[in-house]
């Protein structure tokens, strides 16, 4: 009897043993944490997609509650969620800049020119490998429609060959981007209603003979910009958005159209 009764007790006594040890060890080596992380975290979807660029949504409360990552950086959550966030971080969520995905080329089957028939695989990335895809620019939308496989909010539908993105839907979870082969969607300001829709660095006479909406280089929008919002670099012309007033003077100057704009007509500058 006694062969059982001692191996019981010395697994209790080191049971309890371990128990006492692991319990002070807990205390002794406790991380605090922030209590406003854990509001944060209390708030968010709990999808832990990833699609903010952090390590779930743990990670990203933390990145929020340590200034990291800003109020509205879950893409699921939306305008619901980063209000709740705003106001846990006492930030005013009307402040916070909403961006969306933009694919910054307009070359359409009507308007791009063609290298050759593409009837393989339906993913960009596919086409891209083969000479760089159908398209004679090298730089444009291939059209197979693997940035809207990827998009889980249905924001994305391909029109005439090209991509386009449905703003109202699009939540800048950036899936679209990273699957791109062409690096050709960014995000942008919701508000923003002129943008450069190419992104081809070829010289002008070579966007002329692959793309009847192209930027050629010339500059007029550089030149004729009220704001100096305007660079130019690699024969490609960029706006600084934070600069920019969206007056459509540029749009209507363009002499190619690639500079997209969603206005009617320009608007005076504010002085």
């Amino acid at each position: 009897m006694t062969g059982i009764i001692y191996p019981i007790i010395v697994l209790g006594g080191l049971g309890l043993l371990f128990g006492v040890s692991l319990s002070i060890a807990s205390k002794v080596f406790a991380v605090e944490v922030d209590p406003k992380v854990e509001e944060v975290r209390s708030v968010l979807p709990g999808a832990n997609c990833g699609a903010c660029g952090f390590p779930g949504c743990d990670g990203l409360a933390s990145a929020i509650a340590t200034g990291k990552a800003p109020v509205n950086a879950c893409s699921v959550g939306g305008k619901k969620v980063a209000g709740m966030v705003a106001n846990i971080m006492g930030v005013n969520a009307a402040n916070v800049a909403r961006n969306v995905a933009v694919v910054l080329c307009q070359g359409d089957c009507e308007k791009a020119k063609e290298k050759y028939r593409y009837e393989g695989l339906k993913d960009c990335r596919a086409a891209n490998i083969l000479a760089g895809g159908s398209k004679a620019c090298s730089y444009g939308c291939l059209g197979c429609g693997t940035c809207k496989e990827v998009c889980q909010f249905g924001a994305i539908e391909i029109v005439d060959g090209i991509a386009v993105i449905d703003k109202e839907k699009c939540t800048a979870c950036k899936m679209c981007i990273g699957v791109c082969p062409k690096k050709i969607i960014d995000l942008v300001p919701y508000d923003q209603q002129v943008m450069v829709k190419c992104k081809s660095n070829d010289s002008g006479k070579e966007v002329r003979s692959q793309c009847g909406i192209g930027c050629i280089g010339c500059q007029i929008c550089v030149k004729n910009c009220p704001v100096s919002a305007f660079t130019f670099e690699n024969n490609l012309a960029r706006i600084n958005y934070d600069k920019c007033t969206n007056c459509g003077i540029c749009a209507e100057k363009c002499p190619t159209k690639a500079i997209y704009s969603t206005l009617k007509k320009s608007i005076a500058v504010k002085q």
